[in-house]
């Protein structure tokens, strides 16, 4: 066995690290391929705006012709001075159940992070901070929600062999449409409706939702600036981002709250089309976009990804307001079931305000970190 540093500019190397978890996944029914041509813009210096301020390679285990892992590593400049680190981030972890392969990926990394005078290793996560990332701990007998990794059981086993331990986890949860919101929380939101005069505002077009972007991204990036995973993003990384929302969206399914003229708050949701990528196969084209189409249309289920108030209204109730503006509008669809996208357990509020409209934590994702 080998490690390999791939080339970017070498077509074919890049198509070797992006088709191996198609492989390894392809007899689990749960696995959802990301697109393709997603993967190769990750992959590109010249195309992702992320290699304009840092830096990342990438690694492949070979036995003998075959691949039998991979993995990325990140310096992400923004990342060391937003959080005054010196982290190295390791991401597209993938291998065979086996920890001699795994390992010497880890060692690949390790050097890597020593020689640029980093300090740890932290991760898993994605090029861009909005990027969903952890490794899959709990809830393998179920689909992931849109964009959310998943992963074998054994992974957990391959990483803290590797001397990784736990950072802080991430909770996803499940709630059935037909879930009555209790009655003191349909009480505090017409409270905080008449006594703080809060109102949501509703987008009917995508067209609309696009003027709002600034706004909204100036909320998010106060509202996230302690989270875990937030780093400010450039103007090119925003606009990355928006592009991402906007294309998967139903505007009525998004929800901002508002002080006066002021936007204060936001809440994210749409239609899971996870079991569309998997009969797309990754591939938009010549058949895959039929597959997407047909199941936003079908989907019984929705996922609620992002939602956050100003700092200055944290505990206003105005969060309480968003959750039943948008339980107003569900109800109007063919939805069966919603999952509520990785909480992290270290955020109480949410955690607890999740819990009390009946939230029932399901699957649980694990961001690691090691000392070099």
């Amino acid at each position: 066995m080998k490690i390999v540093k791939i080339d970017l500019d070498n077509r074919e190397w890049v198509r070797r690290f992006i088709a191996f978890p198609f492989r390894l996944y392809r007899s689990c029914p749960y696995w959802v391929p990301p697109l393709w041509e997603e993967m190769e813009k990750n992959l590109d210096p010249h195309r992702h705006p992320f290699y304009e301020h840092s830096q990342a390679e990438y690694f492949l285990a070979l036995d003998g012709n075959e691949v039998v892992g991979r993995v990325g590593v990140q310096e992400n400049r923004r990342h060391n001075h937003f959080r005054r680190t010196k982290d190295a981030i390791f991401c597209f972890f993938d291998s065979v159940e086996d920890e001699s392969v795994s390992q010497a990926l880890f060692e690949a990394v390790f050097d890597w992070s020593r020689r640029r005078g980093l300090e740890r290793v932290i991760g898993p996560k994605g090029l861009l901070g909005s990027q969903a990332g952890g490794v899959l701990v709990e809830g393998f007998d179920h689909l992931p929600a849109l964009s959310i990794p998943y992963n074998y059981s054994y992974y957990h086993r391959l990483i803290t062999a590797a001397g990784f331990e736990k950072e802080t986890d991430h909770l996803s949860g499940y709630l059935h449409v037909n879930h009555q919101l209790p009655e003191r929380i349909l009480r505090l939101a017409e409270r905080v409706r008449q006594k703080r005069r809060f109102w949501v505002k509703n987008f009917t077009s995508k067209r609309e939702m696009r003027r709002w972007i600034p706004t909204v991204a100036r909320v998010y990036a106060e509202a996230f600036a302690r989270n875990y995973s937030f780093v400010p993003p450039t103007e090119k990384e925003l606009a990355m981002i928006a592009h991402s929302i906007l294309s998967i969206v139903d505007p009525p399914l998004v929800k901002v709250v508002m002080k006066g003229e002021n936007l204060i708050g936001f809440l994210i949701a749409y239609r899971d089309i996870s079991r569309g990528l998997q009969r797309a196969r990754g591939k938009i084209f010549p058949l895959g976009w039929f597959w997407l189409l047909l199941e936003k249309r079908r989907t019984k289920w929705l996922n609620v990804n992002g939602a956050g108030l100003l700092p200055e209204y944290w505990g206003s109730g105005a969060n309480v307001l968003l959750y039943t503006e948008l339980e107003k509008t569900v109800r109007q669809y063919p939805f069966e079931h919603v999952e509520v996208v990785q909480v992290d357990e270290r955020n109480l509020a949410s955690k607890s305000d999740m819990e009390a409209i009946g939230v029932t934590w399901y699957k649980r994702h694990r961001n690691y970190q090691r000392a070099l």
